[in-house]
């Protein structure tokens, strides 16, 4: 029977003054009987918008469906016929901005909750669920995948299950690039990233960790250890600042350093783990992403009783995701908005004591469209804080650039890559995520894997 209701069915979450204090996750998921009630909001449109703004086109209606009948290990066969890492995306996509804005039910209510049904699916199935042996055709040919991050798992599964032996080369100790050393614990456990990652193992993909492409190998010496293509999903991990006063002194993070060593190297568990992270009682996060919100979020559960997010326009222009923003509110979070830095203060003994910011006000569209922010004089402040971590964004690595002979980049050191295959401009090499586009979204650097694995084995069986 179908389900009528304008509005979602709610998800259970912790309480905001107990999870702020802990790293669990703060959604909890949907149960059976939610999972049904919101699939029956669906329509099974015949066009299906929804699937149209899925970067890696996810039979939408037909799981939904599935769902209704509660048939849901057939629905997560039925997501991850095109979808790498389904209990993923189910956490941190922004559907908001991708199927669920196009879902039909969204002209006069809110949309079908996709992403919560989609999370639903992948957990029943890793909770009650035996995968099916795949049985796959080797043909023989080897392909290296440069990058363990969303866009190099995508490619690589992709292309295992076209019979390619894959290898994935990680600089880290460990695979899942963002999904590891970036998104926190609570919104994305890392038992579930092992788990997803854990079916390229089951595809027969090898994965080689503390590996560097262009210090312990380079990809002359790919090519010429029989690997036929490569794939460069590298990402974006090189942190941008702001180049203002004070960025040098003790107490001063970039976002990057800060979450890889709360997530990936579980500082947040000192000393169990004996990674420490500095963290005062009152810290600024410079930045709107939803890195800033996941950096701001961190410092409140590390133990900062008050954390600011500084950010240069007002909350309609924050790229973050509503959810993120709504969630930092409720934990806590103070918005400093249409406040821009101009230096970081320090003590006789170089540690940060405090931030002077201005006051803005939006003044006409920039070449973004957004409206740019102008100073207004007179407004200069100090914030009285202890940390500052700068989260303003990622540009890709350029050792791959500098030790690459015949790679095209861009000024800001992005690969240059067809849109749609992610060639490059050396023959047989590939591109895709955000090494090409720079930071993006998990989803997007997954289509971007999955459109080059498709272009790879189209190459290798025309060469």
């Amino acid at each position: 029977m179908a389900n009528m209701s304008n509005e979602k069915v709610k998800m259970p979450e912790q309480a905001p003054e107990i999870r702020n204090k802990n790293f669990l996750e703060v959604s909890l998921g949907y149960t059976e009987e939610m999972a049904v009630e919101e699939a029956q909001r669906c329509l099974n449109c015949k066009h299906k918008p929804c699937v149209s703004g899925c970067p890696v086109s996810v039979k939408i209606p037909e799981f939904i469906k599935l769902i209704c009948e509660r048939k849901f290990e057939e629905a997560y066969y039925k997501i991850s016929e095109t979808n790498t890492l389904p209990a993923v995306c189910g956490r941190v996509c922004p559907q908001e901005n991708q199927c669920e804005k196009n879902c039909v039910r969204g002209i006069k209510g809110e949309p079908v909750a996709i992403g919560r049904l989609e999370r639903f699916v992948a957990d029943y199935f890793i909770k009650n669920c035996i995968p099916k042996k795949i049985k796959i055709n080797k043909n023989g040919k080897k392909v290296a995948v440069i990058g363990g991050g969303p866009s190099g798992l995508t490619c690589a599964g992709d292309l295992a299950k076209m019979g390619y032996d894959v290898t994935i080369f990680e600089a880290f100790h460990k695979v899942g690039g963002v999904l590891v050393y970036g998104i926190p614990e609570f919104r994305l456990p890392k038992d579930i990233v092992k788990t997803e990652i854990e079916k390229l193992y089951d595809h027969g993909v090898t994965i080689e960790t503390n590996t560097i492409i262009g210090k312990t190998l380079d990809i002359k010496e790919l090519f010429e250890d029989g690997f036929e293509a490569v794939f460069i999903g590298s990402g974006a991990g090189l942190p941008s600042f702001m180049k203002i006063e004070g960025e040098d002194l003790n107490g001063v993070y970039s976002s990057n350093e800060f979450l890889t060593r709360i997530n990936l190297m579980k500082a947040y568990k000192f000393p169990e783990y004996d990674t420490p992270v500095y963290v005062g009682k009152k810290v600024a996060v410079i930045g709107g992403g939803n890195v800033a919100m996941d950096a701001a979020r961190c410092a409140k559960r590390l133990g900062a009783e008050e954390v600011y997010v500084v950010y240069r326009r007002g909350e309609e222009e924050m790229p973050a995701r509503k959810e993120e923003v709504h969630h930092a509110k409720e934990e806590g979070i103070i918005f400093k908005l249409l406040t821009n830095p101009k230096r970081i203060t320090g003590d006789e003994n170089g540690w940060v004591n405090g931030l002077e910011c201005i006051q803005m006000e939006l003044g006409e569209p920039d070449s973004s469209g957004r409206r740019k922010p102008v100073e207004k004089k007179g407004t200069e402040h100090i914030l009285d804080v202890e940390n500052v971590i700068i989260a303003i964004g990622q540009t890709p690595n350029p050792l791959i650039k500098s030790t690459t002979e015949g790679l095209d980049t861009h000024k800001w050191g992005g690969i240059i890559a067809d849109e749609k295959t992610g060639a490059t401009s050396i023959k047989g090499v590939f591109a895709g995520g955000d090494a090409v586009t720079g930071a993006a979204t998990v989803i997007l650097a997954m289509g971007a894997g999955k459109a080059s694995a498709k272009a790879i084995d189209e190459y290798l069986k025309n060469k």
